[in-house]
């Protein structure tokens, strides 16, 4: 079985450069369950880099110094997370404010990380109520880990202090994400087969539970404008949410095996899906229409034996900030890099036990989590957007698919402005 079409020349395509490495320690027990590395997160202002150890820890560190850090020793520099300190002389005399190293013991295996800013004239969308323990300023960023026990704990990330402690899911929480406007409503996935919706400007209060998977949650992700919510699950769920009224907007169907990641493009108009069944779809997700397929396996498998090639399972998707490319993780130990008018990789880069993938807050640089609790890092692909994708991205910012649709403007500037298959 191959890993590209027949087409396609492995050789030809650009081998991504690396930038860095940063290694968990090691430890007795590293043998052992309970190391990998499910998430890696970049904060919203690019100011911090997360990423669980494994075993409970979750290190925090200042992502402008790590990456001079990384260019400072070259291009193939590894770093062992345990040394990387910040001396007394550079640690901006221990402000909140200023980026600072942490690492933070979590009581329990971490499987999910987010990061959150509050926007303080935001309203909150629970009742209001006048006092709360906690009250958010402007520069506030938290930290929010989904742990093995069900529990999420949501932490200062300038102190490293423990906040709140949310107690309801009774399975693993699997993935978490923060809406995007900054009202700090953050929700989360979990085995339990629920996704919960929490309001941390409310002391953390649980607001909402969305039920409608048969089986375990794997991801979710918010849209741009924080309207839209995607989850994705086992049994080929992917189910789109409308998060004004915690009501499900429709089922997508397409995917033949269990769906573990999803995420959306930065003008909302595209969602992309990754599958145990060794496919990335790209879908309309107000249409739900199917408008690329991003294939890992050559001949592709046939539905019925679509969950046989587990050598080739997609375990991460993930969106780049410009809205040209998406990156994806498999078994097959490759990281490939898409144009979202291209089915084949325009880059590839070579990486083992991978499980999750993430762009940073600028887009150029990926960094990727594996099963032995490390990161690894390298530069994305860099290309001029077209007039169209500007375009493209303007409009769809501020409109839907069948707004744009109804628009009265020639056939061929609509098509145009068309994400089309």
């Amino acid at each position: 079985m191959a890993s590209f079409p027949p087409r396609v020349n492995e050789k030809e395509i650009v081998r991504s450069r690396t930038i860095g490495e940063l290694l968990a320690p090691a430890a007795p027990f590293d043998k052992k369950c309970g190391r990998e590395n499910w998430t890696v997160a970049f904060a919203p202002d690019g100011s911090y880099f997360a990423w669980s150890q494994g075993h409970r820890t979750v290190k925090l560190v200042p992502w402008a110094r790590c990456l001079k850090n990384f260019l400072l020793h070259g291009t193939k520099n590894v770093t062992n997370s345990s040394s990387l300190r910040l001396s007394r002389q550079n640690s901006d005399g221990g402000q909140k404010n200023k980026p600072r190293e942490h690492i933070i013991d979590c009581g329990d295996i971490v499987w999910s990380l987010a990061f959150g800013s509050s926007v303080p004239e935001k309203q909150s969308r629970c009742v209001n109520i006048e006092w709360h323990r906690f009250k958010f300023g402007q520069d506030q960023l938290l930290l929010a880990t989904g742990l093995n026990n069900g529990r999420i704990k949501i932490w200062d990330v300038y102190t490293g202090k423990l906040l709140l402690n949310l107690v309801d899911h009774t399975e693993v929480v699997r993935d978490l994400t923060f809406a995007p406007d900054g009202s700090l409503i953050l929700v989360s996935a979990s085995r339990d087969k629920t996704l919960r919706v929490w309001d941390l400007k409310d002391d953390g209060n649980m607001m909402k539970v969305l039920r409608g998977h048969q089986n375990w949650v794997y991801s979710c992700a918010f849209s741009p404008d924080s309207s839209m919510l995607c989850s994705v699950g086992a049994s080929k769920a992917v189910f789109l949410w409308n998060m004004d009224k915690y009501t499900m907007i429709r089922k997508l169907e397409g995917h033949h095996h269990d769906v573990v990641a999803c995420d959306f493009s930065p003008d909302g108009a595209l969602l992309a899906t990754a599958s145990y069944d060794t496919r990335v779809y790209v879908w309309d997700p107000h249409t739900g229409d199917i408008l690329m397929e991003f294939g890992h396996l050559f001949p592709p498998p046939t539905p019925i034996f679509a969950g046989g090639a587990n050598d080739r399972w997609v375990r991460s998707v993930s969106f780049s900030h410009d809205g040209l490319h998406i990156a994806s993780l498999a078994d097959d130990k490759m990281v490939r890099f898409w144009r979202i008018d291209e089915d084949y990789p325009v880059q590839i880069a070579s990486l083992s036990n991978g499980l999750c993938c993430a762009f940073s807050t600028d887009g150029s640089v990926l960094a990727a989590g594996t099963h032995d609790g490390s990161v690894y890092f390298w530069a994305t692909p860099r290309q001029i957007p077209s007039l169209q994708h500007l375009c493209r991205m303007s409009i769809r910012r501020v409109m839907a698919t069948q707004e744009v649709q109804k628009l009265p403007i020639p056939s061929k500037v609509l098509e145009f402005l068309s994400y089309r298959i």
